[in-house]
């Protein structure tokens, strides 16, 4: 049983320290006021929607401060957030309410019109808006929420939704337990501090806006700064005038920040460090960083695991430079090769953990539990290496997801879409390289026999039916695709010839 409750601790502890501020306004939440907040959101939930233990509340909003004390009266109730990405069509909207089961969907007013593009079912068809929770005065909570019934470490606080590689996303349950070990971990590694500032940018549909930084900050009692979206210049601004001392970024927004004209002049002497991760960091552009005097920790990490797996010192990011470092405490990590033996010469193979801050499983989907975990441990899907002297790198990655602009993209979800049109015989979607967000996607189409279509009508046709960073940004057509014996699609014959080595 969990019986601490952060924000109540801390509002104990030092209630007139800050613990989130709006950088576009100038509202501010001490500790105390956070907590009494919070206290009053789980009373009205309570009361108002009957959202009880284990109810899953889907929230569609862009990053709001109303998002932060939202998630702590449910955590109270015992109830489990689903945040939505509001990137998504009304499709993939659907899918997701439906799937989980929701009991109260809180989204914007901004949404109300689309809100006839995707009905919801949920139980008693229950909805608020995410506005109206700062636009007038909450309630008492009247009669006490039963905290310690609510807060046991096995139970789900969060259902986060990745795409899956058999194109369904996937709900990877969050428990109060993986919270405090993530946040314990994040603390040992990356030397929180009570007195810390950060930025949080990430949106909160990710597990980059909770959890990298913004829990284990409450867990510290330290302070954070929300932003709606990621601004190069704004947040660079930030850095300096709220004197920032943990930067967390994917290396895309580092790039974009890099290029800023501000970037030579602005005072970044209060970071300490950057963390990112993501995906791999180019060395040149962590020279850069280096060079303007903040040492850039590359980590890893994943949805159901953490998300905070790995980290690089600081002290060796010049001479360790493209690692990911060494496993945060309490996680065990292991390198195996296609048999599941571990591999101990440095080879490359697939990443497999074990630990606290594993995932139970995935929403209703047995299967893809099962498919995930071996004999306890996490099979990942990454390849890594591991040097002499114990260093990860990331190698590539045995399935065929990449990473655009930060967004996991998995390309038999674009090909299910693609697939459908009547004109595509057969398609296959892999990442390739692009200068501003990382990687892109590119489809190989073959069409049916007869029949025409342009580069430009296949973007049209996946506009209604894909969110934008999983549309490829480049189409070729080819009188048909390259297959092994089995009649499989061989994607590596797909590849440009500098992707064909890891």
């Amino acid at each position: 049983m969990m019986q601490a409750d952060w924000v109540r601790q801390w509002a104990l502890f030092s209630p007139k320290a800050v613990a989130f501020a709006d950088a576009d306004s100038d509202r501010a939440w001490t500790y105390e006021a956070l907590d009494h907040s919070c206290r009053a959101l789980a009373g009205h939930l309570r009361d108002e929607f009957g959202v009880v233990h284990g109810d899953r509340v889907a929230v569609l909003a862009t990053n709001e401060m109303e998002w932060i004390p939202l998630f702590f009266a449910l955590a109270r109730l015992g109830a489990i957030l689903v945040p939505i990405n509001f990137r998504l069509t009304a499709f993939e909207i659907s899918h997701l309410l439906a799937d989980s089961g929701a009991r109260l969907l809180i989204h914007q007013t901004q949404f109300r019109k689309a809100e006839r593009s995707w009905p919801f079912d949920g139980p008693e068809g229950l909805v608020a808006f995410l506005d109206e929770f700062s636009a007038r005065p909450l309630p008492d909570a009247g009669t006490p929420v039963p905290e310690a019934a609510a807060r046991a470490e096995a139970d789900a606080c969060m259902i986060l939704y990745t795409s899956g590689t058999t194109g369904a996303p996937k709900g990877a349950l969050i428990t109060n337990g993986m919270l405090f070990w993530n946040s314990l971990n994040t603390t040992l590694r990356l030397d929180l501090r009570q007195g810390d500032v950060a930025l949080s940018f990430m949106p909160f549909f990710h597990t980059g806006g909770w959890n990298v930084l913004l829990t284990p900050f409450v867990h510290r009692g330290a302070q954070t700064v929300v932003l709606r979206k990621f601004d190069a210049a704004r947040v660079l601004e930030l850095c300096a005038s709220e004197r920032v001392t943990v930067l967390f970024a994917v290396p895309t927004m580092m790039s974009l920040m890099a290029q800023e004209p501000g970037f030579a002049g602005v005072d970044l002497t209060s970071v300490r460090f950057a963390v990112v991760g993501g995906e791999p960091m180019p060395i040149e552009l962590i020279k850069t960083w280096q060079a303007k005097g903040v040492a850039v920790r590359q980590g890893y990490g994943l949805t159901e695991f953490g998300p905070n797996v790995f980290s690089l010192n600081e002290g060796d990011s010049l001479r360790k430079i493209g690692s990911i470092g060494f496993p945060n405490f309490y996680v065990e990590a292991r390198v195996l090769d296609d048999r599941g033996e571990e591999i101990t010469d440095g080879s490359v193979g697939e990443l497999a953990l074990k630990g606290p801050v594993c995932t139970p499983g995935y929403w209703n989907d047995e299967a893809a539990t099962r498919a995930a975990m071996r004999d306890g441990w996490l099979m990942t899907g990454d390849l890594v290496r591991r040097d002499e002297d114990g260093f990860y790198y990331v190698a590539g990655r045995k399935k065929d997801m990449f990473i655009s602009g930060g967004e996991n993209v998995y390309p038999v979800e674009v090909e299910r879409v693609l697939s459908a049109h009547p004109a595509i015989r057969e398609v296959a979607v892999i990442g390739v390289p692009d200068g501003k967000w990382g990687e892109v996607g590119q489809a190989f189409i073959a069409l049916n026999q007869a029949c025409e279509l342009t580069a430009a009508q296949v973007i049209e046709y996946c506009l209604p039916r894909l969110a934008k960073f999983k549309i490829p940004k480049h189409v070729e057509f080819l009188p048909q695709l390259p297959k092994g014996d089995s009649g499989k699609i061989l994607k590596r014959e797909l590849r440009p010839a500098d992707q064909m080595t890891v």
